[in-house]
């Protein structure tokens, strides 16, 4: 036909070649992203599943992220419920809150908070004491024991210490429990060389951190799995706190690293 010039072949495998590495690159980016999510327990959306991607050097968009997702039924299996547990109803002296919302430590072993909740199983409850450290975001010290008492804190506040070492203060903010405010306790965290600090009466806000960290544990282990033994549940509980949580989830809060990997890059820099 005249008036129209022929496309050349060249240019026909020229666009087959580049629609086929499109469709290579867009396959390898489901990998990826299927990777990060199974490797997150199922639990990463897509804003961190796009953060953990451009960390490995990956551009991408978090919307495309979520559209692959969805293409690929890709949905964090995390549920949202939370109660409080510890009683300040006593009789035993407190401490001013010294911490006062201000959750911000320029260094690890500057401030730790320390809170207790639960577990059910078909045996009964599983009380779970943890102490974070604010800087990164580990949980320093944990314990778990089927009564509430003081021991229970006194077990994961031992722990932590032995663990981390810190050299100078730690300030230390707890609610107004009795288990905090017991004599053993406070005894504790004077020996340790820690200042306590302690939440107003009835306000959660001012312990938001750790009770942050323990709806996690919940929406992201507790309530999606069912417990027939408090041992059981205390194991999975070491799974996840010991080699997912400090070791593997990346938090918003500390620039998408892991609280084992920020506490290195302090390390590496002080």
């Amino acid at each position: 036909m005249q008036g129209f010039e022929r496309i050349p072949e060249w240019y026909y495998q020229w666009t087959r070649r580049q629609e086929s590495e499109q469709k290579k690159r867009r396959r390898e980016l489901e990998q990826q992203i299927s990777r990060i999510f199974v490797d997150s327990r199922r639990l990463y959306g897509s804003p961190k599943i796009a953060q953990v991607l451009r960390q490995q050097g990956v551009r991408v968009s978090e919307k495309t992220v979520a559209r692959i997702m969805k293409e690929l039924g890709l949905k964090s299996r995390t549920v949202k419920k939370y109660k409080a547990t510890t009683n300040s109803n006593h009789n035993l002296p407190v401490h001013d809150n010294v911490l006062n919302q201000q959750f911000r430590a320029q260094a690890p072993n500057q401030v730790w908070m320390a809170d207790i909740t639960y577990v059910p199983t078909d045996e009964g409850w599983l009380y779970v004491a943890s102490v974070t450290d604010l800087y990164t975001r580990k949980i320093v010290g944990w314990y778990a024991d089927e009564r509430m008492t003081k021991e229970l804190v006194l077990q994961a506040l031992d722990q932590a210490y032995n663990r981390q070492r810190p050299k100078g203060e730690v300030l230390h903010h707890s609610d107004r429990g009795s288990q905090y405010a017991s004599h053993e306790y406070q005894k504790r965290l004077l020996k340790y060389g820690m200042k306590c600090s302690m939440s107003r009466k009835g306000n959660c806000y001012d312990n938001a951190c750790i009770e942050s960290f323990h709806s996690v544990l919940k929406k992201e282990l507790v309530y999606l799995e069912k417990f027939r033994t408090r041992k059981e549940a205390q194991s999975r509980i070491f799974e996840y706190i010991e080699f997912f949580y400090n070791r593997k989830r990346v938090h918003s809060a500390i620039g998408y690293l892991t609280p084992f990997q920020y506490e290195q890059m302090y390390g590496q820099i002080a």
